[in-house]
């Protein structure tokens, strides 16, 4: 590890450390009382609590995998509308419109559909999952190929490239970079929208637990759940960056 990547690391912990003591002072000064706002020993008790009694890792599992299922149909269905709404003027000017209309939806609004329409299984959930990561992916791809120099996909013709060819080949790897961006927004809507997903009749997961420990009083479990969907989405989005840029 070099020495400015160590800087940059020491740099990102600065703000969370800060945090973290002036969690401690504000709690310790009495502003709020322990019931609103526990110190952070309770906040790590309550997670040694939760690891004894073996359910951490179930809510952590079956939180991932909501949002990963639901990350990958929602990214799978946004690069393919968006590919083609960027790509085709007729296709913008009939789907944009109502695309962009359904965005903006709030995520709650879709729970009592999803169950009237779904039932109470895993499904819902990660459908309104997808939902989330959909439009992030779908708004920058349709961007970047809208915006893509038509010198290169001359370029791209010149050379017998048409249609899904071309698209393969030519587009998606000039739009890489903001694709990933695209995609990485589309995985932290979907931790964004778990919550709102997991009201959906669970009994486990992050949300769940989130909801749960509210309807308890538990505010060390409450914030345990904020900071834990905080460093597991930071996490995620930081593994997905790794992914190597390599546009044409």
């Amino acid at each position: 590890m070099t020495v400015p990547r160590i800087g940059r690391v020491a740099a990102g912990a600065l703000l969370p450390v800060a945090l973290l003591v002036a969690w401690q002072l504000v709690a310790s000064a009495g502003v709020y009382s322990a019931a609103q706002l526990p110190p952070p020993g309770e906040v790590l008790s309550a997670l040694g609590e939760l690891l004894r009694r073996g359910e951490l890792w179930h809510h952590v599992a079956i939180s991932t995998q909501r949002v990963l299922i639901g990350f990958a149909v929602g990214s799978v269905l946004g690069l393919t509308l968006g590919g083609l709404v960027g790509l085709s003027r007729a296709a913008n000017a009939v789907l944009s419109p109502t695309v962009q209309a359904i965005r903006a939806v709030p995520s709650l609004a879709w729970v009592p559909l999803l169950l009237l329409w779904l039932g109470i299984g895993e499904t819902p959930k990660i459908v309104l999952v997808a939902i989330g990561a959909f439009f992030p992916v779908y708004t920058t791809v349709s961007a970047a190929l809208s915006h893509i120099d038509p010198h290169l996909v001359e370029v791209g013709r010149a050379y017998g490239r048409s249609g899904l060819s071309l698209l393969g080949t030519v587009l998606f790897p000039a739009a890489t970079p903001a694709i990933l961006s695209g995609l990485r927004l589309g995985l932290a809507q979907g931790w964004l929208f778990l919550v709102a997903a997991e009201l959906i009749a669970s009994s486990m997961g992050l949300g769940f637990l989130l909801i749960d420990s509210q309807n308890t009083g538990r505010t060390d479990v409450m914030l345990l759940a904020v900071i834990l969907l905080a460093l597991i989405g930071k996490l995620s989005d930081t593994l997905l960056g790794l992914v190597p840029i390599t546009p044409s």
